[in-house]
């Protein structure tokens, strides 16, 4: 007898990307403190080197996600709320082509008014844009 498949909806999805907001959020702010200090008007105006910003901003949450993916299937939001990142057809691991491709394709879910993330809202599946575009779904983790 196979467990039924629960696919990941909308609500928790949301909920479990907020808590990773706030979870890389709470590592990286500490450090742009360091090198900007309390001064809103140079934290927003970005007086670190350049390649230091982006290394922080953008590079080390994207390695950072694609490794939670890749060891733990999931982010630490996600894991919270029981879910994992599994292949669509197969329901096993993806492969690291399928999750590089799946944090890229959050560009495609976010550009245009995050119509892609509140596609998971409507899908059968409860897969975005991203889902779609990497061949992955997001369930339950079966007991």
């Amino acid at each position: 007898m196979t467990a039924k498949i629960v696919y990941g909806g909308f609500w928790v999805r949301l909920l479990a990307s907020l808590l990773d907001s706030i979870i890389l959020a709470a590592v990286i702010a500490p450090i742009l403190f360091c090198a900007y200090g309390f001064d809103p008007v140079k934290l927003l105006a970005g007086n670190m080197n350049s390649w230091a910003n982006f290394a922080l901003t953008w590079v080390f949450p994207c390695i950072a996600v694609i490794l939670f993916w890749h060891y733990k299937s999931a982010t630490p939001g996600k894991m919270i709320f029981d879910l994992v990142i599994v292949d669509a057809n197969t329901l096993s691991k993806p492969t690291n082509k399928q999750l590089i491709i799946r944090y890229f394709a959050y560009f495609v879910s976010t550009i245009p008014f995050c119509l892609g993330f509140l596609w998971i809202a409507f899908d059968k599946r409860k897969q975005g844009w991203h889902d779609k575009i990497a061949k992955t779904v997001v369930i339950i983790k079966p007991c």
